[in-house]
């Protein structure tokens, strides 16, 4: 998969983690599309490393398993950094 794929796919998965884990989480749409992009390629490592399963086709539905998780993980810790204290 091109670096294309690879934002388009990120973008995407960013989305999809915003939907799946919505709330207040610091930075607006764009941080959460680059966060996506950073956990797909997180998503895409811990595949690789955990399980054998790299994010290799597009279409595949490991691959977006893997970046929707990534991006879940990234949004999550995110979210636990940007909290505000009271």
């Amino acid at each position: 998969m091109g670096i294309f794929g690879w934002i388009i796919l990120g973008l995407i998965a960013g989305a999809i983690a915003k939907a799946i884990k919505p709330g207040k989480q610091g930075g607006g749409i764009l941080a959460t599309l680059l966060l996506g992009i950073v956990g797909a390629v997180l998503g895409g490592w811990i595949g690789s490393v955990l399980f054998n399963v790299g994010i290799n086709e597009f279409w595949s539905l490991s691959t977006w398993l893997l970046a929707i998780g990534g991006a879940l993980i990234v949004l999550i810790i995110w979210g636990l950094l940007t909290r505000k204290r009271a």
